[in-house]
């Protein structure tokens, strides 16, 4: 594992596989009376969110609280940033206080990078969230969800995705989320469909290791899973399809067309929904949609990813892995 983990493309594939594995030793401790580790024990961790988060930033903070280290969160809003202060000052501040990871979300994409590349900190940098470039451990929690589903619990240990194929749908432009899943995917041996409005798809995707459709029909009977995206019109400065009803209509997810999936298709979202355009409550609230299986897995993920970057390579739980494989 490197030092600090910024994009989802700069995991190899024992990398990432190592983060799944760790991540469902992890998934196990959930299941006990006290869901706790000792293994971050004073150290210090910073959520340093210059953006505005619900779930990722509390599912960092219980994965942080659950690995027993001192947490911090800082925002942004009311914080000297609003004053003027610069990424480096803050930095620099938090290095003077004696961090040993910074947990960082920024609304410019690169910031991660420079502040991981930088001498302002000699803290692990953790990267959730920058701009429309990347979310690693989206990504992460993601691929472990899928593993979970499409090749089993204990089954999965110590596997990829080779020849699964996951179809990612809607606004491919905007989102973060599904840069890092093509980049993570492929790199597990996954096959990755994009099926988004020409409009919403970036300059330069043909250049990306996946394939690019635009009819959702066509590709959903051969889809392992799919993974509908959140259209983000807190980014959009121009109208980038038609109606809400007619996007739906093309690129929606309904029951008659999640029938047309194999039995065993799953359906994935990262959150929020927009029930009604992008998925319909039939789908959402089917037993094949993992929303909610997704972010419980994001705490274990974190969990996972914290305990690597910090932990070192010792066994994170105590305990043997069941020697019979157990599947789901």
């Amino acid at each position: 594992m490197k030092r600090h983990l910024i994009s989802a493309a700069d995991l190899t594939r024992d990398d990432a596989v190592l983060i799944l594995d760790t991540t469902e030793e992890m998934a196990r401790v959930a299941d006990r009376p006290i869901k706790k580790l000792p293994t971050l024990r004073g150290r210090t961790v910073v959520n340093l969110f210059f953006e505005d988060s619900t779930r990722t930033r509390i599912s960092f903070e219980a994965a942080e609280k659950r690995l027993s280290a001192d947490v911090i969160n800082f925002t942004a809003k009311g914080s000297s940033v609003s004053k003027g202060e610069s990424l480096k000052d803050t930095a620099q501040t938090l290095e003077a206080m004696g961090v040993d990871a910074v947990v960082i979300r920024h609304g410019a994409s690169g910031a991660p990078y420079r502040l991981a590349t930088s001498d302002w900190i000699d803290a692990a940098v953790i990267n959730a969230g920058d701009g429309t470039h990347q979310h690693p451990t989206q990504a992460l929690l993601d691929a472990f969800t899928m593993r979970r589903r499409l090749v089993g619990r204990d089954a999965g240990l110590g596997q990829d995705l080779a020849g699964k194929r996951i179809t990612i749908v809607g606004d491919v432009l905007h989102s973060r989320v599904a840069r890092s899943n093509v980049d993570l995917l492929h790199t597990l041996g996954a096959e990755v469909t994009l099926v988004a409005p020409p409009t919403l798809l970036p300059v330069g995707v043909d250049h990306w290791t996946c394939d690019v459709s635009y009819d959702l029909d066509s590709v959903l009977p051969k889809s392992d899973a799919v993974m509908m995206l959140r259209v983000q019109r807190e980014r959009m400065n121009a109208a980038f399809f038609p109606t809400e009803r007619e996007y739906s209509r093309r690129y929606g997810l309904d029951g008659e067309r999640m029938a047309k999936m194999p039995e065993h298709g799953i359906v994935m979202h990262p959150g929020p929904m927009v029930r009604g355009m992008e998925i319909t409550a039939e789908v959402a609230d089917s037993d094949r949609c993992t929303v909610i299986e997704q972010v419980a897995n994001g705490v274990h993920t974190r969990m996972a990813v914290l305990y690597l970057l910090l932990g070192g390579n010792e066994p994170a739980v105590s305990h043997a892995r069941p020697v019979d494989s157990e599947t789901k």
